[in-house]
């Protein structure tokens, strides 16, 4: 079996593989640690610029991000997912048990997710942040910078609905100047007032057309419709929004799909 069918069916499997051999030795303490003058590192979606090795700086692929928390640290190389244990002292990370999947890639550049790969598995970091800056610099003198992700503007973005449902038919989009939020409940199109303030959106009643569709998109827009006449408190992380109403409904959307 050639390289490119190993890893189509490591992809398959979603297997998660060592990038080297493990240490084994080094244990996640979960803390919070901050790095710098009081700037955080942990907590942080880190979006991936450029890698530094073997004197040669490669860019980075579009999606190639990484966040440290609770003692993890997990990400994607541009196309293939990773995670490792992480520990944060002062303006030390260490990365220790890296792993990462094995996925043949098309129209990405799998050299750098091999110079990524090798630069984070299992390595010491001086870490540095400036303003929305991360540098994480090696013993050896490589280094990976990255910049802070944005999280996506609650108004204007379309948000399409993973939960209750987990298909593109579903979605929302706020409008601020009109105080309106109009989209899909997946088969009958809705439009409601919408007042956002301080972390909430107070929602109107909502007007929806009347088709009828099959039995288990009916029963997942009545879900979605308790959302509606009432308050529901709202949080962005980066490109996933979630809505907890007052009547315990919840529901998670993700920004452009």
């Amino acid at each position: 079996m050639d390289r490119q069918k190993q890893r189509m069916t490591l992809t398959a499997a979603a297997m998660l593989v060592p990038l080297l051999a493990a240490c084994g030795s080094e244990k996640a303490d979960g803390g919070s640690a901050s790095v710098g003058a009081g700037q955080p590192v942990t907590g942080t979606r880190w979006t991936v610029d450029s890698v530094t090795a073997d004197g040669t700086t490669h860019q980075a692929p579009t999606g190639a991000h990484v966040t440290i928390d609770r003692g993890r640290a997990e990400g994607s190389l541009g196309c293939n997912n990773f995670g490792a244990e992480a520990t944060v002292d002062g303006d030390r990370v260490r990365l220790g048990k890296t792993m990462a999947t094995e996925m043949a890639c098309e129209n990405k550049p799998m050299a750098f997710e091999e110079t990524l790969s090798r630069t984070l598995s299992d390595q010491e970091f001086e870490a540095r942040v400036d303003g929305d800056r991360l540098t994480l610099t090696t013993e050896k003198g490589e280094t990976v910078r990255l910049t802070k992700a944005a999280d996506a503007p609650l108004v204007g973005t379309k948000w399409t609905i993973t939960t209750p449902r987990a298909d593109d038919r579903a979605h929302l989009t706020f409008d601020e100047k009109k105080g309106t939020v109009a989209g899909s409940l997946g088969c009958n199109k809705v439009n409601a007032e919408a007042t956002i303030r301080d972390g909430h959106i107070t929602l109107g009643r909502p007007a929806t057309t009347r088709m009828m569709c099959e039995d288990s998109l009916m029963a997942d827009e009545k879900k979605l419709l308790r959302l509606f006449d009432g308050t529901a408190k709202y949080r962005v992380d980066h490109q996933t929004l979630t809505l907890t109403s007052e009547n315990g409904t919840s529901v998670r959307a993700v920004a452009g799909r």
